[in-house]
């Protein structure tokens, strides 16, 4: 009982966190737990074409740097994050509550959180104690961090429309991109060095992480005081994250 306290805890509080700073329009409830057992079920897409990969000889453990970038970011950063986008641009993103850019942060962590989650059960069933505590201030933070850059960038495109394929694909590409480097390091090797460069990436997807928070709940507080709803961005507003 305390492993799965200690599995489904830290994702838990990032969803209330997140509940809390969407304060001024704030999303359903219902929409909210629908959306993390989503990203729970949505882990069965990238573990299939994990374990294809595998078939074919892809896997954590290579020989050289370059096979372990390509199964980073290729295989493992590619196969989660377009998972949970697509549960995100299909079932959040249509949704009518979706109605300020702030709202793709919103949806984007309760699905990352719920993949995060699901994962983290997994892991610490299997290694127990101290991987439970180690993926605490690493990997569902890390998660945490992912989604929201995808979020922030696909909150742009519902109020861009003429923007929208790009910024939908430069809200997948981005999330990918941390979440292999985030790996990429991980995988590396069982070194302190190793750790530290993927603690580097973490700290920098968390201070964009937060830029980006803080730019949309800043516009949901104006919003929210002028009562404006539906599309509320115009072409060139943003400022742009990366």
């Amino acid at each position: 009982m305390m492993l799965l306290a200690l599995a489904v805890a830290p994702g838990l509080a990032i969803c209330l966190l997140m509940f809390i700073i969407d304060k001024y329009d704030p999303e359903p409830v219902g929409l909210l737990i629908k959306s993390f057992l989503l990203g729970m079920v949505c882990v069965i897409m990238p573990l299939a074409f994990q374990l294809l990969a595998s078939v074919f000889g892809f896997r954590e453990a290579n020989e050289n740097l370059f096979d372990t970038a390509f199964f980073a970011f290729g295989i493992v950063g590619l196969s989660e994050e377009t998972a949970k986008f697509l549960v995100l641009r299909l079932y959040a993103y249509p949704k009518k509550a979706f109605n300020e850019p702030l709202d793709g942060i919103v949806y984007a962590v309760m699905i990352g959180m719920g993949f995060a989650t699901l994962e983290n059960i997994a892991y610490v069933g299997q290694f127990g104690l101290g991987t439970g505590v180690a993926r605490m201030f690493l990997s569902v933070p890390a998660h945490a961090t992912f989604a929201i850059l995808m979020g922030y960038y696909v909150g742009l495109a519902k109020f861009i429309p003429e923007q929208r394929d790009a910024l939908l694909f430069k809200g997948v590409m981005t999330a990918v991109f941390f979440h292999g480097a985030f790996d990429f390091f991980l995988f590396s090797g069982n070194n302190i060095l190793a750790l530290g460069a993927a603690v580097f990436t973490l700290v920098i997807a968390a201070r964009l992480s937060y830029k980006a928070t803080r730019k949309d709940v800043l516009l949901s507080k104006r919003l929210f005081r002028k009562e404006v709803k539906g599309p509320v961005l115009q072409e060139g507003e943003e400022d742009d994250l990366l």
